[in-house]
């Protein structure tokens, strides 16, 4: 593949994913680490992108898609609720990780009640938590990826290879039958690490990721333990949820406001249950 041709593609892959680590990009256009590093660089020149430790990121997206600002004025009293939803599957005093999604933020804030010590590659929770005093907040390293305020990168993921926690709290780009998807390698590649160093998964998203299907896999639905969501997915999801052995919580106002120990996911059932939970007045995102 020529030079030109190699450098078409990773402009046209940045385009979309907006952020890309070298493996990633070696392994589109089918070159060595060394050859993609010097396209970087004639890239960077032409002032398409800016090269990072470890990848390259687009200077100048098209998108907002993965804004966190943007994202999180979407379903925002769902994700709300969602949130307090997952905060109350948290006991005192655990170790939880959280993951750098909108819902994840939501679940993030109501747990101060819990004394909780957090470990997290997002700026907007660690921010949240700068000044609370209950809350012990472990940043993990990375770069800087500025649209979502999320670290990413070789230090993020060896972070979360040297950790061990009772809990993740995880978003994703899209769930199908066929499994959990995100929006490329860099996030990816963090989520998983996340994933081996928590006893317990649990998969916080609303119901317009349903039926989506994002860039890259995740994983299978039999990798997580819980997912809570604002309203009953498809037939076909709920089937394949069921088959994996997830415990499906649906969050919603109208229910009372405790959760029985029995629909806890420390015991799996394959029927959705609905969780309680309140609705508070409209409030600011980020406190």
């Amino acid at each position: 593949m020529q030079s030109e041709e190699r450098q078409k593609l990773i402009e046209g892959h940045l385009a979309e994913a907006e952020f890309a680590s070298l493996e990633e990009l070696s392994g589109l256009v089918g070159a060595s680490a060394s050859t993609v590093r010097r396209d970087l660089d004639l890239l960077e020149e032409k002032g398409i992108l800016k090269r990072t430790h470890g990848g390259a990121r687009l200077i100048s997206p098209r998108t907002d898609e993965f804004a966190f600002s943007v994202q999180g004025t979407n379903q925002l009293k769902e994700k709300d609720l969602i949130g307090r939803v997952c905060a109350d599957l948290i006991h005192a005093n655990q170790t939880v990780i959280v993951d750098a999604g909108t819902t994840c933020f939501h679940a993030a804030r109501h747990l101060e009640t819990k004394s909780a010590h957090i470990i997290t590659n997002s700026l907007p929770v660690a921010n949240h938590f700068s000044s609370e005093n209950k809350i012990e907040v472990v940043v993990s390293g990375g770069v800087i990826y500025p649209k979502l305020g999320v670290l990413v990168g070789p230090l993020a993921v060896a972070c979360f290879s040297q950790v061990q926690a009772d809990v993740a709290i995880m978003s994703c780009g899209g769930v199908t039958a066929d499994g959990i998807t995100n929006s490329h390698g860099l996030l990816i590649e963090i989520q998983r690490a996340m994933m081996q160093a928590a006893g317990r998964i649990i998969l916080c998203v609303d119901h317009t990721k349903f039926g989506r299907q994002s860039m890259s896999k995740l994983c299978d639905l039999d990798i997580i333990d819980t997912l809570i969501t604002d309203e009953v997915p498809p037939l076909e999801i709920q089937v394949a949820l069921d088959v994996a052995g997830v415990v499906l919580i649906i969050a919603r106002k109208d229910y009372p406001q405790n959760i029985p120990d029995r629909e806890r996911p420390s015991l799996r059932t394959p029927s959705p249950v609905t969780a309680p939970a309140t609705v508070a007045e409209d409030e600011p995102f980020i406190d």
